[in-house]
């Protein structure tokens, strides 16, 4: 179940170029793939557009397919995407489990079922227990490994990272980095990420692409 990029290239509205030279890539299942370049040269656009989450006023050339299919036109809920940012985007008026439970797939129906995959999912990140928390009672690691859990709870068939770990101090950095990948690899599924951290690209231990 790759990620395959083809000839895929962003312009904005008005401009002669586009961000970045037309991209073309595989991404295998288990593989993290990281994607570096100077800043503004178009690695969250780029991922955006992968994702179905390009802003109006960008034109988008190529195709994006997900295990075989072209999911291009789809929208952004369709295309079984994950997209994890460099800030834990959790709902604040939601409780830690709430958060969970809102990206748990459709298919798992039932309170029970669906309680009990939210505190399997909490104790496998090392926090079990934390169903009622607010999230703003969490720590930035703690955020960062909520974030991920509700990211693939939906089930992703692939996985963006937009530059995860870059607010997190050194230490914590390399730990949820760790838990990260290990999650995304014990799902066996494709993984495309942004950084500008050349340490993050060495632990993700795949290609590296410069925009």
């Amino acid at each position: 179940m790759s990620l395959d990029l083809q000839s895929l290239s962003v312009t904005p509205r008005g401009a002669t170029a586009p961000l970045f030279a037309p991209l073309s890539l595989t991404v295998p299942p288990d593989q993290i793939v990281t994607v570096m370049g100077a800043s503004g040269v178009g690695k969250s656009t780029l991922l955006d557009a992968i994702a179905g989450h390009l802003p109006h006023g960008f034109h988008l050339t190529g195709r994006v397919l997900l295990a075989g299919r072209d999911v291009t036109a789809l929208p952004a809920e369709a295309r079984g995407i994950g997209l994890m940012f460099q800030d834990a985007q959790l709902f604040p008026h939601l409780s830690v489990g709430d958060n969970l439970a809102f990206g748990l797939h459709a298919r798992l129906r039932g309170r029970s079922a669906r309680s009990a995959a939210v505190a399997n999912a909490l104790h496998s990140a090392g926090l079990p227990g934390f169903q009622s928390r607010d999230p703003a009672t969490l720590s930035g690691g703690q955020r960062a490994r909520v974030a991920l859990l509700r990211a693939l709870l939906a089930e992703p068939k692939a996985l963006l990272l937009d530059e995860p770990f870059s607010r997190l101090d050194a230490g914590l950095r390399a730990e949820i980095r760790s838990f990260v990948f290990d999650h995304a690899r014990a799902q066996a599924i494709p993984v495309l990420m942004v950084s500008h951290d050349t340490a993050d690209a060495d632990a993700a231990g795949g290609p590296v692409i410069t925009l």
